[in-house]
């Protein structure tokens, strides 16, 4: 049995915006010291992560597929 749990758009997109944040910056401390550049970029991939994740709306649950609220 499938169980689908709803997430709304909100919370979807906040977790994929710091999942993008961390891995960007993770990258960016690996030399002890966060550039501009990488700030920025750390930045541009949040933003992205925002956007793209908000643009898409989550999957309509189709008959015959358990729901939890």
């Amino acid at each position: 049995m499938r169980t689908i749990v709803k997430i709304s758009r909100y919370w979807k997109a906040v977790v994929s915006a710091l999942a993008a944040g961390a891995g960007s910056l993770s990258v960016a401390v690996t030399d002890d010291t966060v550039t501009a550049a990488e700030g920025w970029a750390a930045l541009c991939a949040v933003l992205a992560a925002l956007g793209f994740t908000w643009a898409v709306p989550n999957r309509p649950a189709s008959s015959g597929e358990d729901v939890q609220a």
